[in-house]
């Protein structure tokens, strides 16, 4: 005789629904993209859905299953969420918080192309990423003119072709890797034949938010180039760095890539010196080095993560008194029209 078993599963266990085998492709193309739907998998109260759905509307939500199975059930005050949640204070529009605030407009002699610092240049490889961050710099970048197609990506080669001072070309976006394997091993094939580039930088989330982005193909191209290879990733928080991101950091480091990570200081986030020891502690377990911790970008929509200069110096001291020097990261400001970063 068979038996019905029926097992009652709580709700906080079936947010945390076990990933299918698929694609990192077809787990970006089955993200979360409405704030309905991420209040409900998230068991967040109605009263956070108008602000949500105000803040969505300014920018679209994206949040991939791998990153939403690392946010805590009900819980409004976890730092992950805080990243990816729309709120209604995006509407605000204090003094001082633009549309570009770092003037990438001014630094652009071809499509797709920044140069802004002497000796290296960004390209913008993508203009998707795989989550919408909500304090993103480029929430307002026209990508739509920053898109080039592989015969106008030869005008940008061109340029660093005849610049020979450009040593290294940095892959950015959108997130660089949201782009097909089969168009970066082009193009860094095309970089790759420019006999003064000597470096590879790769600035990307996905590794974070989609661990099975770092498979066969990627590692493939990426450990054919000569170039040397570095890979900045961005994460805020310790409870981004699950054992599925160790893993993919470690294929990385098989590749040849020196990785390094850079934060930004967020209100509610990392603002405690606790959180930011942490993780500085748990990226060097994971193979990373501490590299940026960044004030805010002053970009239209983020200004409620907001942490002042004084209060910013203030947590980097503390921190000096719980870490060794290379678990330190370097607390910088961009500012527009200076030669680098601004250390604060």
């Amino acid at each position: 005789m068979q038996e019905n078993i029926i097992i009652a599963a709580s709700e906080k266990q079936s947010h945390r629904c076990s990933m299918v085998q698929s694609t990192w492709q077809q787990q970006l193309s089955h993200a979360i993209r409405d704030p309905q739907s991420l209040c409900k998998r998230l068991g967040l109260s109605s009263d956070w859905l108008a602000g949500a759905q105000a803040g969505h509307e300014l920018f679209d939500v994206c949040v991939p299953e791998a990153y939403l199975n690392r946010i805590a059930y009900a819980d409004i005050d976890d730092p992950l969420l805080r990243q990816v949640l729309p709120l209604g204070e995006e509407a605000l529009m204090p003094h001082g918080y633009v549309v570009d605030p770092l003037e990438e407009a001014d630094h652009q002699p071809a499509k797709g192309l920044i140069h802004k610092y002497a000796g290296r240049v960004l390209l913008i490889a993508s203009p998707n990423c795989a989550i919408n961050c909500r304090y993103c710099f480029r929430r307002h970048f026209p990508y739509s003119d920053n898109s080039p197609s592989r015969a106008q990506w030869q005008e940008a080669l061109d340029y660093l072709r005849s610049d020979t001072t450009i040593h290294e070309a940095i892959l950015s976006g959108g997130d660089p890797l949201a782009a097909s394997d089969r168009q970066l091993a082009w193009l860094v094939e095309q970089l790759e034949s420019i006999p003064h580039l000597k470096r590879l930088r790769i600035h990307t989330r996905l590794p974070v938010v989609i661990p099975d982005r770092v498979d066969d193909a990627l590692l493939g191209w990426l450990s054919a180039t000569r170039l040397q290879k570095v890979v900045v990733l961005h994460i805020n928080h310790t409870n981004e760095i699950d054992q599925t991101v160790m893993d993919a950091c470690a294929r990385l480091k098989q590749a040849g890539a020196t990785i390094l990570n850079q934060s930004v200081l967020l209100r509610d986030v990392n603002d405690d010196v606790t959180s930011l020891a942490t993780l500085s502690e748990r990226l060097f377990e994971a193979g990373i080095l501490p590299y940026y911790l960044h004030v805010l970008d002053p970009v239209q929509g983020a200004a409620h993560f907001d942490v002042s200069d004084e209060e910013a110096r203030e947590l980097v001291t503390a921190l000096r008194d719980l870490l060794p020097g290379f678990l330190m990261p370097r607390l910088v400001r961009e500012i527009p029209g200076k030669g680098s970063k601004t250390p604060l």
